[in-house]
């Protein structure tokens, strides 16, 4: 039997390999991969609307996270679930707005209502899929093809290096937007305040108040700067002489 190590060695190993798959196929510029992630870009760009993601089972959970980076680094995201679509979200999906859609094989039947809904109104539709000559292939405007690679749980083909290679394409079409806007990481921290990375991001002005400091000068008496501290809420006042601070009182 092998050891859960090994396994662990051999799965890694086979997610690499498939990695290193998209990688090869990206990198021929003139390939069809290269050429429709430009396109993809250039679809994202000019949208007035938002991107909508959406997948089923495990590419939608990778399409939940492709669409919650897209919204962190400056590119308007929402997920959309394919069942519920069908029983009125289609509602959230407008003409204006981009729409990529996730699955390893290309032929989920969930997904059908919003390929149709993307032809009917003319909505830009992206596939993610390695599923070459697929309904959703067929049907969508960009297919960003995923080289087909070996899963890394052989036994059942349970989704696994192919929801690797998606996770990381969705990753690249993110870090590129937000190059090609310049958003920096100052935006960033607009729409990420919180955790140890918001954190990291704070400046002085974040944390500082911006209403006027209480002030007294230095022959205040006792019951005039107790009324400036009670009166400015900072439980302070800053004692002032000659335009410069000289002290600080506190309660």
């Amino acid at each position: 039997m092998t050891s859960p190590r090994m396994t662990a060695l051999e799965v890694l190993e086979t997610e690499r390999a498939g990695i290193d798959a998209l990688i090869e196929t990206l990198t021929d510029a003139d390939g069809d991969l290269s050429q429709h992630f430009q396109q993809a870009i250039d679809a994202i760009t000019t949208a007035a609307g938002r991107t909508i993601v959406t997948g089923m089972g495990k590419s939608g959970h990778i399409a939940r996270k492709i669409a919650a980076t897209f919204a962190s680094t400056g590119t308007p995201a929402v997920y959309v679930h394919p069942g519920e679509a069908s029983h009125g979200d289609l509602g959230m999906i407008s003409e204006q707005d981009v729409v990529i859609a996730l699955s390893n094989s290309g032929e989920t039947p969930e997904l059908g209502d919003i390929i149709g809904y993307c032809g009917r109104f003319d909505i830009p539709l992206i596939g993610m899929t390695s599923g070459a000559g697929s309904t959703l292939a067929d049907a969508a405007n960009i297919t960003l093809l995923v080289p087909k690679s070996k899963e890394a749980c052989g036994i059942t083909k349970a989704p696994t290096t192919s929801t690797t290679q998606m996770i990381a394409l969705g990753d690249a079409l993110a870090v590129a937007l937000l190059r090609q806007k310049g958003f920096s990481a100052r935006d960033f921290h607009k729409f990420h305040p919180g955790g140890k990375l918001g954190a990291a991001l704070k400046r002085v002005t974040d944390l500082m108040h911006h209403k006027s400091m209480p002030l007294c000068g230095p022959d205040t008496g006792v019951e005039g700067v107790v009324k400036e501290i009670s009166n400015g809420g900072f439980g302070t006042c800053g004692v002032i002489d000659d335009g410069k601070l000289i002290g600080i009182i506190t309660d």
